[in-house]
């Protein structure tokens, strides 16, 4: 566990999954020994960038570098979270065109 002020790293092994159809556009990391991500936790995946052509799902087994935010990160990500997601809620889509 992270200290204070401290941060700490855990290696873990990873599937990375990458599809590229039409019904589905994703990337998903899927940590095989459990570990789970934090907030201000952050994930480097190992390895050359993983492709997908279009149309397909490319599966790979890969090993991920875990950064575990310090305490004093992890509260200060969580409190202004909350804050960054009301930015968002401050604009709206239609269809109206404005000039």
């Amino acid at each position: 566990m992270p200290g204070l002020f401290t941060r700490s790293r855990e290696e873990v092994p990873c599937t990375v999954e990458v599809s590229h159809r039409f019904e589905s556009l994703h990337a998903h990391v899927r940590f095989e020994n459990g570990a789970v991500v934090h907030p201000g936790d952050e994930v480097l995946v190992h390895g050359t960038p993983v492709m997908a052509a279009y149309g397909e799902v490319v599966t790979e087994k890969r090993t991920a570098t875990i950064t575990r935010a310090s305490r004093i990160e992890r509260a200060w990500t969580r409190l202004t979270g909350d804050l960054e997601f009301m930015e968002l809620c401050e604009f709206s889509f239609s269809e109206e065109v404005r000039l």
